[in-house]
């Protein structure tokens, strides 16, 4: 079987290192024909054409690791189009046109796989089909970044500051110059986003409550170590009754939690169902190799027709920012006066802030009144 890469960086070179020297069987039989990259100097296979690997009818998949919305858009629709397979790693593309790529897919008979997407090398998005074979899913919910982990990991162990510690984590690769997406949510928010499309068959846009950790420093860690607390930065999905609340933030562990636990860059994923409770998935989420190795899972699982679950998104679930009641602790400079709070203790000159058990929407209403005091708040769920 002939494949086409797309895009030489770091996660296509892992793709072509994997295959070129694996010794397995059923790699010896895969081969990379061509590779898209914006010099042909990139390397001996390179090509700046698109349109030569749509023409080329042995190249049966193209493995998009461009990133970004354009070209990959593109370029994944007009593979699907050609009745090539697609695999990705790109779950920015992947969360916002899935439900296209999807009926493409179906359409020219092929298969549009992303489990490299979400997790990284952490086999989570083929465990989710696998457990819905048997189960129903309740729940997913999860440390899905990397970068966010090592920063908060760091500030943990080494009593550091986010903003030095965003600095090294720039330094060691871990974080982009613009370090948005990570530390804002929106990375979080595509890789949830396709963990419902596999968990309970929706896709949704982006609109849910995120809150970014941009704003965390050392005296909110501190104020956790106090009552043996540690923080992540979560994506979480419940459902109850028909109906789905989802969520990305911080969220507030038990030093002895496994969550807690989570050392670097690692990631941790959980998902929880009917009959086999919860199941954790751990690993690289991130970095040439484990990223490389889930996509050539990902054309292995083709090269032998491997049956995989077809994903059909059915969006028979309501969204409810009421689904679920939990507590949630807000910093802010300013006092706060509202029936939902619990109680309210002052640390280093801040107010650190404890909710009564309460729903998204009433955290959101609480923190729009924040908004208005004090922009460097900060806001954390229990869990």
């Amino acid at each position: 079987m002939k494949i086409a890469i797309l895009g030489y960086g770091t996660v296509g070179s892992g793709v072509y290192d994997i295959i070129t020297n694996g010794k397995t069987a059923e790699l010896k039989n895969i081969e990379v024909k061509s590779v898209f990259a914006r010099s042909r100097d990139k390397m001996y296979l390179a090509t700046d054409d698109y349109n030569e690997i749509i023409e080329d009818n042995e190249i049966s998949v193209v493995v998009e690791c461009l990133g970004g919305i354009n070209p990959a858009y593109e370029f994944i629709k007009k593979a699907l189009e050609n009745k090539k397979h697609v695999v990705t790693a790109n779950k920015a593309v992947a969360a916002k046109y899935l439900n296209e790529f999807l009926t493409l897919a179906e359409e020219n008979n092929v298969k549009f796989i992303f489990e490299a997407s979400v997790g990284g090398g952490i086999p989570w998005l083929v465990n989710l089909e696998r457990t819905r074979r048997v189960d129903v899913i309740k729940r997913v919910y999860g440390i899905f970044n990397g970068t966010s982990n090592y920063i908060l990991d760091n500030m943990y162990r080494n009593n550091a500051e986010f903003a030095s510690t965003l600095k090294t984590a720039q330094e060691l690769g871990y974080a982009e110059a613009d370090p948005s997406a990570d530390i804002d949510g929106g990375d979080v928010v595509n890789k949830i986003i396709l963990s419902n499309a596999l968990a309970f068959d929706i896709h949704i846009d982006n609109n849910f409550p995120t809150y970014s950790m941009r704003n965390i420093v050392k005296n909110d860690i501190d104020y956790l170590k106090k009552y043996d607390y540690a923080v992540k930065y979560i994506g979480e999905t419940n459902v109850e009754d028909n109906k789905y609340e989802t969520s990305v933030m911080l969220s507030i562990f038990g030093k002895d939690s496994q969550e807690a636990a989570v050392p670097l860059n690692n990631n941790i994923i959980t998902l929880d169902g009917s009959f086999i409770g919860e199941l954790k998935f751990f690993g690289q989420g991130a970095g040439k190799l484990p990223t490389g190795n889930a996509i050539v899972q990902d054309i292995v699982d083709i090269y032998l027709d491997v049956p995989r679950k077809d994903m059909v998104i059915k969006n028979e679930l309501s969204y409810s920012d009421e689904l679920t009641k939990k507590k949630y602790l807000i910093r802010t400079e300013e006092k706060l006066n509202s029936e939902l709070i619990k109680k309210e203790e002052q640390y280093e000159g801040s107010f650190y802030i404890e909710t009564k058990e309460i729903t998204l929407k009433q955290l959101k209403s609480l923190v729009a009144e924040v908004e208005t005091k004090d922009e460097k708040y900060l806001v954390a769920k229990f869990h």
